[in-house]
């Protein structure tokens, strides 16, 4: 029987599948820290020559950001037509424009049929949101961006020299000035519910939710 660590069929990995280092990451696509992290988790798969893969799974923290769930779908409807990566991309890099006709014009930008990421035809990829969200339970994902490297909580800024001194840290077991804890920490959880996201504003930083680096703490 699987692990929630263990890179599943249906998880999106970016990176080489063979890479020896696993960063796995929760995310929010409307969570302000989420964004400032993706370029840093880019470059820190791309400068590793084949030593370290990405996966990213979904935790849209509904309550607080109005489009997380949406852009979800979205990029789980993307993937389904071969675009998943270009979509998590482009979703990071518009944060503050994630309503229903941006999420069709990205699709378009990316050659895909856009009838296919919003609205009805969206809602079946919500089981994988809500397979991804489950193993974040069992994790006790804290908040967004949570990244896992190898299966020990990093809890510290995702900037890439401290991203690389937890890889190394990890081969050599836990290290607490590399920002690792063996244990993941947190107990609050969140129902992920399949609703169409009103407009409101996106949330001020992740200030008010009481975190300096996360979302949702």
């Amino acid at each position: 029987m699987s692990g929630p660590f263990d890179v599943r069929p249906e998880d999106h990995v970016y990176g080489s599948p063979d890479a020896p280092v696993t960063v796995l990451e929760y995310g929010d696509y409307e969570c302000p820290y989420c964004g400032a992290a993706a370029p840093v988790l880019k470059a820190l798969v791309d400068g590793s020559d084949g030593g370290v893969k990405l996966v990213f799974r979904h935790w849209p923290l509904a309550d607080v950001h109005p489009y997380a769930l949406t852009a979800a779908l979205a990029a789980e409807a993307a993937g389904a037509q071969g675009a998943y990566w270009e979509m998590h991309e482009h979703l990071f890099g518009h944060q503050d424009r994630l309503a229903d006709a941006d999420l069709a014009g990205y699709a378009v930008e990316l050659g895909l049929d856009p009838s296919r990421v919003t609205g009805e035809a969206a809602q079946p990829y919500g089981d994988k949101v809500v397979a991804d969200f489950e193993t974040g339970v069992e994790l006790e994902v804290p908040g967004t961006p949570t990244l896992f490297v190898d299966g020990q909580l990093f809890s510290g800024r995702p900037d890439l020299a401290s991203l690389r001194r937890a890889i190394g840290a990890a081969g050599q077991g836990s290290d607490p000035d590399a920002g690792l804890d063996p244990r993941p920490r947190g107990k609050r959880r969140w129902l992920v519910g399949r609703r169409r996201a009103e407009r409101e504003p996106l949330a001020q930083g992740a200030q008010e939710d009481g975190a300096d680096h996360r979302c949702g703490q």
